[in-house]
């Protein structure tokens, strides 16, 4: 996607894309690449993940037309007007090309709903990034984001698997059109056990992570599964796995619940 292009929308985003927290130097590229291979056309980075340099060189290795849609996260520490121009600045010259979304990892630290809006605001203006989205936002502070944003974010990227279903988040993304993005899309490996995943499984002839990724498709979200690359043709292929309506339900009505990410600063209770 080029920047001559019109800003993408959530319908823009493809349903499916490759996580790559943790995922580090050669191996970062050979997995980006081994994903375009095989098929995606969405990559998720972030500033934390220190790869922006490998996910950059893997897409090019494929794919140097840009047909990927590329995201990437500004840091905490980096939400400071100044901090967030110049750290974004420099994540596109890392990627080798503009960010088609630039999530705000997390509402903490130098987090500022008016100051990085603004820088947000002005790096869409001047093309270094294409869209704006945020991460680990709660409704409140996503309706805060909105109301002093000029470029309204097109995802929310946030944690969501059958043992963290997330309704009124993603009832509320969906109220505001803004795409939900689920990060940790089967617990780490946790919903992968649940014995409703495996019965839907069964029922379907899926894996269970396929079936974790079909509801969240089912629910419009978006996933975004982190593999080493063992798992990538097969959570690719998930994107032929169908469940009925009365599968979803049983899947959301899955009464554990498991948070992965909660670390004591996050906004939520």
């Amino acid at each position: 996607m080029t920047a001559d292009e019109p800003a993408p929308t959530p319908d823009d985003v493809p349903a499916l894309g490759l996580g790559t927290w943790k995922l580090t130097g050669d191996t970062c590229t050979e997995v980006v690449a081994d994903a375009l291979e095989t098929g995606y056309r969405h990559v998720d980075t972030a500033q934390l993940y220190d790869n922006e340099l490998e996910v950059g060189r893997g897409i090019r290795r494929v794919d140097p037309d840009e047909n990927v849609f590329l995201a990437t996260k500004v840091a905490p520490e980096n939400c400071s007007y100044e901090d967030c121009v110049s750290s974004v600045r420099a994540s596109k010259d890392r990627l080798g090309r503009a960010p088609d979304l630039v999530y705000v990892h997390w509402p903490r630290a130098a987090y500022d709903p008016e100051d990085t809006t603004r820088a947000l605001d002005d790096l869409v203006d001047e093309g270094t990034a294409r869209a704006v989205g945020v991460s680990n936002f709660t409704v409140e502070l996503l309706d805060e984001f909105v109301a002093h944003a000029d470029h309204r974010p097109v995802a929310h990227q946030f944690e969501c698997h059958p043992l963290l279903p997330q309704e009124d988040l993603v009832e509320a993304c969906h109220e505001r059109d803004v795409l939900p993005v689920a990060y940790s899309p089967i617990a780490r490996g946790k919903a992968l056990d649940h014995p409703v995943v495996q019965e839907v499984a069964d029922e379907v002839d899926a894996t269970p992570g396929q079936v974790c990724l079909a509801w969240l498709r089912a629910r419009n979200v978006a996933a975004i599964p982190k593999t080493t690359g063992g798992h990538l043709a097969e959570n690719f292929d998930s994107q032929s796995v169908t469940l009925t309506d009365d599968q979803v339900a049983r899947i959301s009505a899955i009464e554990d619940r498991h948070r992965c990410v909660n670390p004591p600063s996050a906004p939520w209770d």
